[in-house]
């Protein structure tokens, strides 16, 4: 059976398990999506990872392991979405070194963060679409693109961050010092909103 090309359309707050988030994948030549419910720490590693402005100042698990992979060349080639049983998706890592290939077995939710961090692109099979996928339009798929921005800013302030926060009398100088300070905390979710301030007066 051939395989799919997924690529990350955006990860959103789940609204039907507390405590989760939904990556939403879509296929790369076609209108179908794959939703799949991760936990809060593995949502974090795979948006930190798609950002790369925010350097966290220690490295997270799944940088650990690009470090100790990129140390011992080995080379994750791609990521494999295979099977689907009860609604849980299981993945392999396709990993080479020395031009021998190694099957691993892992969690998706870790596939796709390392997947981002070695830039490997990630596949599904068609049934498994046809089993899981969710069928776009194209005016749905513009409105879903629309929620999935507004879901990622919520997923980069979470609950703790102040609503009513106002940055405008915070100079640009001052806005880089805070961000500065906010990655050495590992206060990710306050360096993404102040990021965007300062993408939004660049």
């Amino acid at each position: 059976m051939s395989l799919i090309k997924l690529t990350i359309k955006g990860i959103s707050y789940s609204q039907t398990q507390s405590g989760a988030y939904a990556l939403v994948l879509s296929e790369m030549d076609g209108v179908r999506t794959l939703p799949i419910i991760i936990g809060s720490f593995e949502a974090q590693s795979i948006a930190i990872a798609l950002e790369k402005e925010i350097r966290p100042p220690r490295p997270l698990t799944h940088d650990l392991f690009k470090t100790f992979s990129d140390r011992f060349s080995i080379k994750v080639t791609q990521v494999i979405i295979h099977k689907l049983v009860d609604g849980v998706f299981y993945s392999s890592l396709i990993c080479e070194r020395d031009g021998v290939e190694e099957l691993i077995d892992t969690r998706t939710s870790d596939a796709i963060a390392l997947a981002v961090r070695f830039q490997a692109p990630i596949f599904t099979y068609e049934n498994i679409l046809d089993k899981a996928g969710v069928y776009l339009k194209m005016d749905e798929e513009l409105i879903i693109e629309e929620d999935l921005e507004s879901d990622e800013i919520e997923f980069s302030l979470e609950d703790e961050l102040d609503d009513n926060k106002n940055y405008t009398n915070i100079s640009l100088e001052e806005l880089n010092e805070q961000l500065n300070e906010a990655v050495e905390n590992e206060d990710y979710e306050l360096a993404a909103e102040i990021r965007d301030e300062i993408s939004k007066r660049s």
